[in-house]
C-alpha cells in the first residue's frame, strides 16, 4: 500500500475515483476541477494505491473563512475521502486522513475539521474514529426568488 500525493497529470485518476464519491458530477467537470485544484496552492489530494492500481483518494485544502467549532484561521478542511469497497476496513482511509493532516500542519494550521451530511452514517462513525468531535449540526435551506 502506497500513497502519493497527486499532481495536476492525475487530474483523470482523481475525478475516476471522484466520480464515485460524488457521482451528480461528470468526468470532465471533475477533471477540470482537480486540475484547477492541484495548482491553487491551497489544496492537495492524495491518491492510494495497492500495487499499482489507485483505490482511493483524499482531497484537503485550507479554509480561511469561518469553519464551524474551530479558533484559527486557515484550518486544515477534508474536503472529501473515498475508498473503493473492496479495499475498505484496511486501514487505507486512515492512512489518506493522516497525509491530510501531515500537509495542513506543513502549511502552519493546527486545527482540521470535516463534515457529512446529517443522514450519513458511515462518514460520522468514520470521523468519530479517526478523532473527530462533533461541533453542530445544521439544516441549510435554500429557495427560488
Amino acid at each position: 500500500m502506497t500513497i502519493r500525493q497527486a499532481i495536476k497529470t492525475d487530474a483523470h485518476t482523481l475525478a475516476k475515483l471522484a466520480q464515485q464519491l460524488w457521482p451528480d458530477n461528470t468526468l470532465p467537470e471533475l477533471q477540470a476541477g482537480f486540475e484547477t485544484l492541484l495548482c491553487s496552492g491551497e489544496a492537495a489530494c492524495f491518491i492510494q494505491f495497492a500495487e499499482d492500481l489507485p483505490v482511493g483518494f483524499a482531497q484537503c485544502q485550507l479554509r480561511h473563512d469561518y469553519v464551524e467549532g474551530t479558533d484559527t484561521s486557515p484550518v486544515g478542511y477534508l474536503e472529501g475521502i473515498y475508498v473503493q469497497s473492496e479495499y475498505r476496513h484496511r486501514g487505507f482511509a486512515k492512512a489518506l486522513l493522516r497525509e491530510c493532516e501531515k500537509w495542513a500542519k506543513e502549511k502552519r494550521c493546527t486545527e482540521f475539521a470535516s463534515d457529512c451530511e446529517l443522514d450519513n452514517d458511515s462518514s460520522l462513525k468514520f470521523h468519530m474514529s479517526m478523532g473527530f468531535e462533533e461541533a453542530n449540526r445544521i439544516i441549510c435551506f435554500r429557495k427560488d426568488i
